[in-house]
């Protein structure tokens, strides 16, 4: 599919997955698919404006208070929304609650921009992604229709097995690590049109399983390094992105 469209400016909404955890940089801050596509459009585009609005550990009514009116009003040719997917996995989630809140944010952005770019998650295969499933699936299936009624583009990472395969999230286990991120900027440039660069749904080779030890010992440090103080932020009620302001809070020239 050829692009139809050309566009000098583009807003990403979000949680830390539009923020770019864990594609890390060398000084310590994070790239992501929305920096690479931001990229690959300031090189073909002169004077070409980005903001990432996106902020670590947001819910959905956050995202919806906090991003949605500040990015209709920078009046962006392109918008991409992606949230909810933290909602699904709280012990508690009212997933009819979190489709309202992304239908009221869609309704606001949607007349806002010239394209809006939705997307289904991209999921980590394992047991825990399993017991989330069904409120995962139920927010995608009114995503899909919600897309459909405003015009907006959807980017299926959810149904795309090679997103799945574990070699392409961090030791964190909640975020791509950065090939992941680079696949998923290459699947939002092939659905806004553009001839494919690489084939992002393209496998991985197999590998040979790690011996039990070493599955073992990486269970343990994901434990320690990761799971207990996810849990620990749950249980208090904190996030991990208190107090952090916006990536890139303004709509400016991008220079990658």
């Amino acid at each position: 599919m050829e692009m139809t469209a050309t566009y000098t400016s583009f807003v990403a909404l979000g949680d830390s997955f539009t923020e770019g955890m864990s594609d890390g940089l060398p000084d310590g801050s994070y790239r992501g698919w929305a920096d690479l596509v931001a990229a690959r459009f300031a090189a073909r585009t002169p004077d070409f404006r980005y903001a990432n609005l996106a902020v670590r550990g947001k819910l959905i009514r956050q995202i919806a208070d906090e991003q949605v009116e500040t990015a209709a009003a920078m009046s962006a040719d392109l918008v991409t929304l992606v949230g909810g997917l933290n909602d699904t996995l709280r012990p508690k989630c009212d997933v009819d609650e979190v489709c309202a809140l992304l239908a009221r944010s869609v309704e606001r952005l949607a007349p806002s921009c010239k394209q809006l770019v939705l997307m289904r998650s991209p999921i980590r295969r394992g047991p825990v992604a399993t017991r989330f499933l069904p409120r995962m699936e139920q927010l995608f299936s009114f995503l899909d229709e919600l897309a459909e009624r405003h015009g907006a583009l959807v980017v299926d990472l959810y149904g795309a097995e090679t997103l799945g395969d574990r070699r392409m999230w961090a030791d964190d286990r909640l975020h791509l690590n950065a090939e992941g991120h680079r696949r998923v900027a290459e699947a939002v440039w092939q659905t806004l049109g553009h001839a494919p660069e690489t084939d992002w749904t393209r496998l991985l080779p197999s590998a040979v399983p790690p011996a039990w030890a070493a599955r073992r010992a990486a269970d343990l440090r994901f434990t320690r390094q990761h799971l207990v103080p996810w849990i620990g932020r749950r249980l208090t009620g904190r996030s991990s992105g208190d107090g952090l302001p916006p990536k890139r809070g303004e709509l400016l020239p991008y220079e990658g």
